[in-house]
């Protein structure tokens, strides 16, 4: 690490803030509105989007997986509620 007479470390310790800011600016890539539009419409023209099959074969899917996991938490639920209610019979 260099430590400058200042006693500072690092970058700030070789350059000064003008210095980094300076460099800092010139890596910044800027754009304008209008050319991060064309970049964002040709970056979605590459995306390969799913066909109508497949969207409506994934949305069954998941309104099945979801109403197996409903089942199967309602039955954990149930069970965990019934011993509970076991359990505390005792105390009454």
């Amino acid at each position: 690490m260099i430590v400058s007479p200042a006693g500072r470390s690092g970058l700030a310790g070789r350059f000064s803030i003008q210095e980094l800011e300076q460099k800092r600016q010139a890596q910044v890539a800027r754009t304008s509105p209008g050319e991060f539009i064309r970049q964002v419409r040709a970056e979605t023209a590459k995306v390969v989007w799913p066909t109508r099959k497949e969207t409506v074969a994934t949305a069954i899917m998941v309104l099945i997986m979801t109403s197996l996991l409903a089942i199967f938490f309602f039955g954990v639920d149930a069970f965990f509620s019934t011993a509970v209610r076991y359990l505390l019979s005792f105390l009454a």
